[in-house]
């Protein structure tokens, strides 16, 4: 007898809610006629489901992604670094408690306790004709982040890898749910043939129709909702092997619309407007935003950052204030809306002489008008980098708030995490520095402004 098997995927949504509805309709009614066909299917998530930059996402913190999970009867989920490291420890640890789905992540470990109980390093799923399909999965390991956040997170690979040869002897199939990346699953895959399907998410890349590495599949959804996947994999009971394996993708953007699919994104707005509505502080005058240049919001975040921070000099791009601050009654909504990153402040150990060389390079023409994508950064252009504290003269001599700059001495610089990870500076990727977690550059303000304005 030769079974036939589906999973259904998604991936990387980040909150992007526009195509959900549709999405799910779809899955659901498909899974309706494979089980009129005798034929199993299950459906499962890569992780990065919610994104704080999303105002219904911050507004419940992380429990209406949850939530939609449980409606749409997902069975297994990951977890990607939004789930991560973009919440508080308690946050994340109670996350899942609600959740009618199976949870597995293999390489997160608590730091004080036991690990909560739906926390899963694998789980078993068993077709209608007894078929065992065992699943593992690993987020991306930002270590200093998890550490900082009170989490201590391991080498995916190897915790897979281990799992896999483990489950091989009770298992039929074994399929991962991976937010690694394209690489690491290429590597995996390299490492561990037994594994018979990669679901690859945190990339955000895209096989069509999935790609084949030593044996092994691997699949792509891409991000933000654009995807929905399916796998069909023919299983050979005499056999006891996997004979047929094949992934495809459907584009969201053109499955049937559903009945009130619009009235339903409105709601998730006014019930996130309703949450965060609530006034913190009032403004006596507006506080405009500018992309090339100093502006009043630029200068009173910097004034915010040094308060924070307690650092010698501050640099930020000024892409990240995404609306002005209005006068009047200020609310955490109007907040979310300037600020929807979701970006910490970082504060980095540097010489006089490499704090000289960054300040140059910050001063690339390119960056300003750039249309960066990813890194936290969430707004429509990276903007001019602004630099408070920091001065060069024409004679090319750098002056740390008026005082000329020693070349070995160490500074501390106030920056954002997004500058923390070379690809804008790649020496700040291996200095020593200081992440200042959980709390995001709008928590930051926000709190700062309270103090300042009440």
């Amino acid at each position: 007898m030769r079974e036939i098997i589906h999973i259904f995927h998604t991936n990387d949504l980040h909150s992007h809610f526009t195509y959900w509805k549709r999405s799910q309709s779809f899955i659901q009614i498909q899974r309706q006629i494979l089980a009129e066909k005798g034929e199993t299917s299950f459906l499962v998530d890569l992780g990065d489901h919610l994104d704080r930059s999303n105002l219904y996402t911050e507004a419940t913190l992380g429990k209406g992604n949850i939530k939609m999970l449980n409606d749409a009867d997902y069975d297994v989920v990951t977890i990607g670094n939004n789930e991560g490291i973009t919440l508080s420890y308690n946050l994340l640890y109670q996350l899942y408690d609600d959740a009618q789905f199976e949870v597995v992540v293999a390489n997160l470990y608590s730091q004080s306790e036991e690990n909560p109980s739906w926390m899963k390093p694998y789980t078993i799923l068993t077709t209608q004709y007894g078929t065992k399909i065992a699943v593992i999965a690993a987020t991306a390991p930002f270590d200093l982040f998890y550490k900082e956040l009170g989490w201590n997170v391991t080498n995916p690979r190897t915790e897979l890898v281990k799992l896999a040869f483990e489950l091989k002897k009770h298992a039929d199939i074994i399929v991962c749910l991976s937010h690694l990346g394209i690489t690491e699953d290429e590597l995996l895959a390299q490492e561990c043939p037994i594994i018979d399907v990669i679901f690859g998410s945190h990339t955000h890349h895209v096989f069509e129709k999935g790609q084949v590495e030593n044996n092994v599949l691997l699949t792509g959804g891409g991000k933000f909702g654009q995807y929905t996947g399916q796998l069909t994999v023919e299983f050979d009971h005499a056999s006891r092997k996997v004979v047929e394996k094949s992934d495809r993708l459907f584009e969201n953007a053109l499955l049937p619309t559903v009945e009130e699919e619009e009235q339903w994104l409105s709601n998730l707005q006014k019930e996130a407007k309703a949450i965060l509505e609530k006034p913190i502080f009032t403004l006596t005058k507006p506080y405009n935003k500018e992309w090339f240049h100093r502006s009043q919001l630029s200068d009173l975040f910097a004034e915010c950052m040094y308060d924070y921070t307690e650092a010698d000099c501050v640099m930020f791009n000024a892409g990240i204030f995404v609306e002005p601050l209005r006068k009047g009654l200020i609310s955490t909504y109007d907040i979310h809306k300037i600020f929807p990153h979701p970006i910490n402040i970082c504060v980095v150990q540097i010489t006089g002489n490499e704090l000289k060389e960054i300040f140059t390079q910050s001063e690339n023409e390119d960056w300003p008008r750039l249309e960066l994508k990813g890194l936290g950064f969430r707004g429509v252009i990276f903007g001019k980098i602004l630099n408070y504290g920091i001065e060069m003269t024409k004679q090319r001599e750098l002056y740390i708030n008026g005082k000329l700059m020693e070349p070995d001495r160490i500074y501390r610089l106030a920056t954002l995490d997004l500058f923390t990870f070379g690809y804008f500076f790649p020496s700040f990727k291996y200095a020593k520095k200081q992440y200042f977690l959980p709390e995001f550059i709008r928590d930051v303000f926000k709190n700062y402004c309270m103090k300042k304005f009440q």
